[in-house]
């Protein structure tokens, strides 16, 4: 087919103007990305509140330009900075909990679930990722809506812990009372230690650590025994 000399290229022409072609396809400003999702925006904002920083302090416009986009598209997946921070929380809340469940779960070749547990919580503090951080920090310093969102994230990890320490107790033959307590007295100590600690020399985290495991023993062994005296009471009633 001949065409006119001033008759433009088009799709139907089954030849297409290389310039055009660039144009159509590049409309966003240099170094932005066209396309994000809500996990991208997660990783910018974990990768900006670092070790000490709050998520409270971070800007729309600086999540925006850490994940490559501008900042209208932020309101594609979150309506504010609020909105990101309590989804950052909830899946820092989950991961860790699959995390720390995972090693529970395979405490075997004589390491004790307990022993198996703190040290997952221990590698939790040195991680690239920072949810440990960012849970124990936005637990105590966040907004009221961040620490509302930890304490959620508290709750689970104790509702999960205990339906372990009642499995546990059962194959043990060493009933705990009120197992939902005992969850709630070690989850709240390992956090509130975790706190303590995380900005301690590596070499200074073994000591930390079987303070820890002998704290949760402690509380272990103390729950085993009133179960015990409540049996013995009961059985003298």
């Amino acid at each position: 087919m001949l065409f006119k000399k001033d008759q433009p290229y088009t799709a139907n022409n089954n030849m297409a103007d290389p310039a055009e072609q660039d144009l159509s396809r590049a409309r966003a400003p240099q170094g932005r990305r066209a396309v994000i999702s809500q996990e991208d925006l997660i990783s910018a904002a974990l990768a900006l509140v670092g070790p000490h920083r709050s998520v409270s302090t971070l800007s729309l416009r600086e999540v925006a330009r850490e994940a490559g986009i501008a900042p209208n598209s932020f309101y594609r997946h979150f309506r504010d900075v609020d909105e990101l921070a309590v989804t950052l929380i909830e899946e820092a809340g989950s991961a860790l909990r699959k995390i720390i469940g995972g090693a529970r779960t395979r405490a075997i070749s004589g390491k004790s679930v307990v022993r198996g547990s703190i040290e997952s919580f221990m590698e939790q503090l040195t991680a690239d990722q920072r949810f440990l951080h960012l849970l124990m920090r936005e637990g105590t310093v966040g907004s009221e809506a961040f620490k509302q969102a930890v304490e959620r994230q508290l709750v689970f990890f104790e509702e999960e812990l205990c339906t372990d320490l009642v499995r546990l107790s059962k194959v043990n033959n060493r009933p705990l009372y009120q197992p939902a307590l005992v969850a709630k007295a070690i989850t709240r100590l390992i956090f509130a230690q975790g706190a303590s600690i995380m900005d301690l020399p590596k070499d200074e985290l073994p000591k930390a650590a079987e303070q820890m495991v002998v704290m949760v023993r402690m509380i272990l062994l103390g729950a085993q025994s009133m179960s015990d005296q409540a049996t013995t009471e009961n059985e003298s009633n």
